[in-house]
């Protein structure tokens, strides 16, 4: 805790506003979220087709809208899409708290979730930015605060939701009122390097998608993302299939996702620090997809309850910490190399297009992954599944090292990223 709190002091003002800033985002976002669909189902009353629609909604709002908030965050600065998001998000939640009719929770889930898409690349640019050649370094403690966030806000949830789930979204809204506050008062103006104002959207949007090595890298991502969104798909269901029972179940996912947020808050100086000066930066990268591959092997081994109960308790919880260490090893690489990628021109765009890219990776990703595992439970071929998953992985540890050893995930960086952070 110490070495973190070191660390974090160490950046300057706009780096820790931005960190402690993600940190509660995240609860205020996480607090209110796991328990939407129990709420659009139970109180509201809304149909099965409905809630999915509503969460599908959210979801494109957001992923589907991030290269259009990267655009804005390039053309306007920084800091107005971090304080046009935390708002909207604000009014959102607080729409979600007034309103029981299907159109008007639309709406609110429209507003949520393209509120995401107009801060998160400018966070992310604005970090990058500010941190400079510590970037890596800053993602890192960035990443910390992220997972707890995570952590801590489905805690806060559960205890307001027993109250009423309209509580907590009143609560999630004043969150992120305070943030917009925040924003406004602790944040300094902050643009990119390069003007954009001069050119149109449709040219830097052609830079983007032009620039090669960073499409290729994105595509190449999109399984790590497959992978790490495991823990909210495959292994809950795979731990469904091992309690047996709702509250073993509700024991082994809580515990599965303590272990996680465990290892990210506690393993994620260490894990980079020693990913930097082993490998540096793009060989990082591909041993990290490594790890998340070989993170399904312990499912494929143990992949039901022949071994009995503890054995495949235990499968699930190791599957989720090596997913958990393969993601804390990969994201501050990943967040950097995006940059170096950019040129550090029109950053906030290439992270908006980049989310864009995975989200609809994910989103194919997860249909295919439930189709099999239903289809592999039903025809007793449990490890099928962690199969697939496995050789997504494997196939993108080797596009990875294909970019690596082509010198295209490397171009002119700077070592001093790597050597400082030790």
């Amino acid at each position: 805790m110490r070495r973190l709190v070191d660390r974090f002091r160490s950046f300057d003002r706009p780096s820790r506003v931005l960190m402690v800033n993600q940190f509660s985002i995240n609860i205020g976002f996480y607090m209110l979220m796991p328990y939407l669909a129990g709420y659009l189902a139970g109180p509201l009353g809304l149909a099965a087709w409905a809630v999915g629609l509503v969460l599908g909604v959210r979801n494109f709002s957001q992923q589907g809208m991030f290269l259009v908030g990267g655009t804005l965050a390039d053309r306007w600065g920084y800091k107005p899409l971090i304080v046009a998001g935390c708002l909207l998000r604000t009014g959102g939640f607080l729409l979600l708290a007034m309103v029981d009719s299907l159109p008007a929770v639309l709406v609110a889930a429209v507003a949520t979730g393209f509120a995401g898409a107009l801060f998160n690349p400018a966070v992310r640019a604005y970090l990058a930015a500010d941190s400079g050649p510590r970037r890596i370094e800053a993602f890192a403690v960035f990443n910390v605060f992220y997972q707890a966030g995570i952590l801590l806000g489905p805690l806060v949830g559960l205890a307001l939701t027993a109250l009423d789930f309209r509580v907590t979204a009143m609560v999630a809204a004043a969150v992120f009122a305070v943030l917009t506050v925040v924003q406004i008062w602790a944040l300094p103006t902050r643009r990119g390097e390069s003007v954009v104002a001069r050119t149109s959207v449709l040219d830097d949007w052609r830079v983007v998608v032009s620039n090669r090595p960073f499409v290729l890298f994105a595509v190449a991502m999109i399984g790590s993302y497959v992978l790490s969104f495991q823990v909210y798909l495959a292994l809950p269901l795979q731990a469904a299939v091992v309690a047996g029972e709702p509250r073993a179940e509700t024991a082994l996912v809580t515990a599965m996702f303590v272990l996680s947020g465990t290892v990210a808050i506690a393993g994620q100086l260490r894990i980079t620090s020693w990913f930097a000066r082993r490998w540096g930066s793009g060989r990082s990268l591909v041993v990290g997809m490594a790890v998340m591959a070989a993170a399904f092997v312990p499912l494929i081994v143990v992949p039901g309850t022949g071994l009995g109960w503890w054995s495949a308790a235990g499968a699930v919880l190791l599957t989720a910490v090596l997913l958990a260490v393969g993601t804390a090893a990969v994201f501050p690489f990943e967040m950097d190399t995006i940059v170096a990628l950019s040129g550090n021109r029109l950053v906030a765009t290439h992270y908006g297009f980049y989310n864009t890219v995975v989200g609809v990776g994910i989103l194919l990703g997860n249909l295919g992954t439930g189709a099999v595992f239903g289809r592999a439970r039903e025809a007793g071929l449990g490890a099928l599944t962690w199969v697939a998953l496995t050789l997504i992985g494997i196939a993108c540890v080797g596009f990875l090292y294909l970019l690596e050893r082509s010198g295209r995930l490397d171009p002119e960086r700077s070592p001093r990223s790597e050597e400082e952070f030790v």
